[in-house]
C-alpha cells in the first residue's frame, strides 16, 4: 500500500476554478488567507453563505455547493484556514504542535469580518452571513459564537464536532501510526473513502478529492475539542433576528462514521433545549414552537434537523451532495 504522507509545506498551485468562482486573499498579521467567492450582478438575495471546512479540508471542498447556491441567487464565500488550500502554511511542527483551535478560530473571524464588511459596503447596510461549518470547522463555528467574536444570521452544522465534546478521545493516538504523522488515517485512497464517503462514491472521485486535502494538520485543533468547549446558550445569542424561523440547522450524512446520526440527534436536542430556555427567559426574541414535520426533515423550536441518505462524513462532496444542498436551500428560504 502506498502512503501519501509528507512533512513539507506545499508550494502554491492555484488550480483553475469554475468560471463563476474567483480567488482572492485576505491579508492578516500572520499571512494571507485564501477566499473563494461566487458573486455576480445576477445574485438576487441579500444574505451570503459563508462556508468553512474541517480538518485537512480547504475552501475548494465547497465548489459544488458554491456553484449551486450562486445559481439560486445567493452570494457565497469559502475560506481556507492557515495550513489549508492556498492559504499560508506554517511549518509541519508549528502546525502540529502550536496551532490551537483558537489560532484557527482567529482566521475564521478574520474571514467572516472581511466578508461582512465587503457585503455591507455593497448594500449600504449591515449584513450578517449564514455560517456553514463542516466537521472541525463546525466546531470552530460554535466556538467563535460562544465567545462572542461575531454575530451571524444563522448557523448550519454539517457533520460538525458536537457542542458537548469531540468524538473520540483516542483520536490523537490513532492518527499517529506513521512516524507521528497526523494524516495517517487518510494516507491511502481506500482509507479516505472509508473515513469520508458512502459506499456509492466512485474511487476515481475519491482520488480527485484527495488532491484537495492539506498535507498535514494541527493536532491541537481536535484535542481542544475533546472536552465540552462551548456554551450553547451563548451560541444561540450570537445569532440575530430570530422571529418565528429556525436559525440553526443540524445536517448529517446517514452513513457518517465520524459524526453518527445518533450524535446529530443529540446535538439537535441540545440546541432545542437551550433555545427553549432562552425564549422562556426572554434572552432572545423568538417564538418557541412545538416540533413540526415537513417531509423527511424535522423543523421546530429554533432548530432544523435533517439527514442526507447514503452520504458519508463529507456530505458536500459525496455522491448525493445535491440532496444536502437542497435541504440547506429550504432552510435558507424559511429564514
Amino acid at each position: 500500500m502506498a502512503f501519501n504522507l509528507t512533512w513539507q509545506a506545499p508550494k502554491p498551485t492555484f488550480p483553475s476554478l469554475p468560471p463563476n468562482i474567483t480567488r482572492t486573499f485576505i491579508p492578516t498579521a500572520s499571512g494571507p488567507l485564501e477566499l473563494l467567492s461566487a458573486t455576480t450582478s445576477t445574485l438576487t438575495r441579500k444574505t451570503p453563505l459563508f462556508f468553512i471546512h474541517g480538518g485537512f479540508g480547504s475552501a475548494a471542498v465547497w465548489l459544488e455547493y458554491m456553484t449551486y447556491f450562486s445559481q439560486n441567487g445567493i452570494p457565497c464565500y469559502a475560506l481556507s484556514l492557515r495550513g489549508h488550500g492556498n492559504s499560508w502554511y506554517p511549518s509541519f511542527l508549528r502546525m502540529l504542535y502550536w496551532t490551537t483551535k483558537r489560532t484557527l478560530a482567529s482566521d475564521l473571524v478574520a474571514g467572516i469580518e472581511h466578508v461582512q464588511e465587503l457585503e455591507s459596503g455593497k448594500r449600504g447596510e449591515p449584513v450578517e452571513v449564514i455560517l456553514v461549518g463542516h466537521s472541525s470547522g463546525g466546531g470552530l463555528s460554535q466556538l467563535i459564537l460562544s465567545e462572542g467574536s461575531v454575530k451571524v444570521k444563522a448557523l448550519v452544522l454539517m457533520g460538525a464536532i458536537p457542542c458537548f465534546r469531540s468524538l473520540d478521545p483516542w483520536f490523537s493516538i490513532r492518527m499517529l501510526w506513521h512516524a507521528w504523522h497526523p494524516k495517517s488515517p487518510l494516507s491511502s485512497t481506500k482509507l479516505v473513502k472509508n473515513v469520508f464517503f458512502g459506499k456509492s462514491m466512485p474511487i476515481e472521485k475519491v482520488q480527485a478529492f484527495e488532491k484537495l486535502l492539506s498535507p498535514y494538520e494541527s493536532l491541537l485543533w481536535p484535542i481542544g475539542m475533546f472536552r465540552p468547549f462551548v456554551n450553547v446558550h451563548n451560541i444561540l445569542q450570537g445569532i440575530v433576528d430570530w422571529g418565528t424561523s429556525d436559525r440553526v440547522m443540524v445536517l448529517g450524512g446517514e452513513n457518517d462514521k465520524l459524526v453518527t446520526m445518533s450524535i446529530m440527534r443529540r446535538v439537535a436536542g441540545t440546541y432545542r433545549s437551550a433555545f427553549g430556555d432562552l425564549v422562556e427567559s426572554k434572552k432572545i426574541e423568538a417564538e418557541s414552537k412545538g416540533l413540526r414535520t415537513q417531509g423527511e426533515d424535522n423543523f421546530g423550536k429554533g432548530v432544523t434537523h435533517a439527514t442526507i441518505p447514503s452520504a458519508g462524513h463529507h456530505t458536500q462532496n459525496d455522491e448525493p451532495w445535491v440532496v444536502g444542498a437542497k435541504k440547506i436551500l429550504s432552510f435558507y428560504e424559511q429564514l
